[in-house]
């Protein structure tokens, strides 16, 4: 066996929510007993396509003996069966391109997911093009026209700045404005201190991306006024 690189799951850390399964696109990974699994390390090219999108950070590259790179794995194994149906990316949205499922006529604006940050791939074909909108966990229980004012005509993403990995959010927006073309990113949050420790995540993300992107704030107040 030649020495090479391939891809290590660490077991106690996986969720199985899938997301590397749809980001394998050589098809070597699948959740088998609510696990992530190398199918056969003769899928994995290891490059690592998948390392960004686990949100559990389960994914390593390691280099040991491996049998050879066959090429992607046979289509009858490559597939996403098996990846959680609460990850699975869905565009709803009543204009979205690709439409996937089915918008109840309600009220709700919301025309994608996950919406999760961090269980958005940066890949998702609803980011491209798209108005993105980030917004607080709060901001939708705190004001009560946040899906007519703020939602309508845009995507989103939706986080704690407080109780989350601030870090692994700056990656994930980072990687979503170089990887899409982006038309404008809005910030919906709290007036509390906490909930304005993204604004210079996206700020530097923005900036990191080398694109002009228009980023508006919307601050809405504990008592559910908006403020700015």
């Amino acid at each position: 066996m030649l020495k090479r690189k391939v891809i290590n799951i660490d077991r106690d850390k996986c969720n199985g929510c899938g997301l590397c399964v749809s980001s394998c696109h050589e098809g070597a990974i699948q959740v088998i007993d609510g696990k992530a699994r190398l199918v056969s390390e003769t899928y994995c090219d290891g490059l690592g396509a998948c390392l960004g999108h686990c949100p559990q950070d389960a994914i390593t590259i390691e280099e040991r003996e491996a049998a050879a790179f066959t090429g992607p794995a046979p289509a009858r194994h490559h597939h996403h069966e098996g990846a959680c149906p609460g990850s699975k990316i869905m565009n709803f949205a009543k204009h979205g391109r690709g439409l996937t499922g089915t918008r109840p006529e309600s009220g709700s604006e919301l025309g994608n997911w996950p919406i999760q940050i961090s269980l958005v791939p940066p890949h998702a074909p609803y980011l491209n093009g798209s108005d993105l909108l980030i917004a607080a966990d709060c901001v939708p229980f705190a004001y009560a026209d946040f899906h007519s004012e703020i939602l309508r005509g845009k995507v989103l993403l939706a986080g704690c700045p407080k109780l989350d990995d601030i870090d692994k959010y700056s990656g994930k927006i980072r990687a979503i404005l170089k990887d899409n073309d982006i038309k404008s990113v809005t910030y919906a949050h709290m007036e509390v201190p906490c909930c304005s420790g993204l604004i210079g995540v996206i700020e530097e993300a923005i900036e990191a991306s080398g694109k002009k992107v228009p980023f508006t704030k919307v601050v809405i107040g504990i008592k559910g006024d908006r403020l700015v």
